[in-house]
C-alpha cells in the first residue's frame, strides 16, 4: 500500500513560521531554544496538528486537532525566564505519579527550564494523551450532532 506524503509521520517537525522566529527574538535566547525544543516534540507527536499563536502576558503556540482553540489539547507558554506545556483539560488526564501541576479545575501543565527538561518523557506520554482525549472529545462531539467533521465543514470563498 502507497501512503501519500501527507500521510507519513515525519521524524522531524515543520519549520517555524517567520513571524514564530520574531516573537521569540524578544525572549532569551536559552528560553527561546526551549520553546522551540518544545514545539519539535509537539509536533513530531502530532505532526497534522494546527499551529497558531497568540501574545498576551506569555507568547502561546497552541495545538489544535481542528483549528478551533476549542479543540487545542496543549499549548507551549513561553515566559520571560522559561517554558511550560499547558494541557487545556490537563485534570482528565490520568496522572499517577502526580506529573502535572496545577490546581484548577481542568488545565494543567509541566514546566521546562532547562534543555536537559525537554528528554523528560512524560512530555511525549501527556502529549499523546491529551491528543488522545482531545479526538474522544471531538468523536463525541460529533456523535451527538453538535459538530461537523472539518472534513464536511464549508469554507468560505475566496
Amino acid at each position: 500500500m502507497i501512503i501519500p506524503p501527507a500521510m507519513k509521520k515525519t521524524t522531524e517537525a515543520r519549520p517555524p513560521s517567520e513571524d514564530l522566529i520574531r516573537l521569540l527574538s524578544e525572549f532569551d535566547l536559552s528560553v527561546g531554544e526551549l520553546a522551540l525544543g518544545l514545539r519539535e516534540i509537539v509536533l513530531k507527536e502530532a505532526p497534522a496538528a494546527v499551529e497558531k499563536m497568540f501574545r498576551v502576558y506569555a507568547l502561546v503556540f497552541w495545538y489544535s486537532i481542528t483549528g478551533r482553540m476549542t479543540d487545542a489539547f496543549c499549548h507551549v507558554v513561553i515566559y520571560p525566564k522559561g517554558v511550560n506545556l499547558m494541557f487545556n483539560r490537563g485534570a482528565e488526564l490520568e496522572d499517577p505519579d502526580g506529573v502535572l501541576v496545577g490546581e484548577g479545575k481542568i488545565i494543567r501543565h509541566i514546566k521546562v527550564r532547562r534543555p536537559e527538561d525537554l528528554k523528560n518523557p512524560h512530555l511525549r506520554k501527556f502529549i499523546r494523551a491529551a491528543l488522545k482525549h482531545a479526538k474522544s472529545i471531538a468523536r463525541e462531539r460529533e456523535l451527538a450532532g453538535r459538530t461537523k467533521p472539518p472534513s464536511a465543514r464549508r469554507r468560505p470563498l475566496k
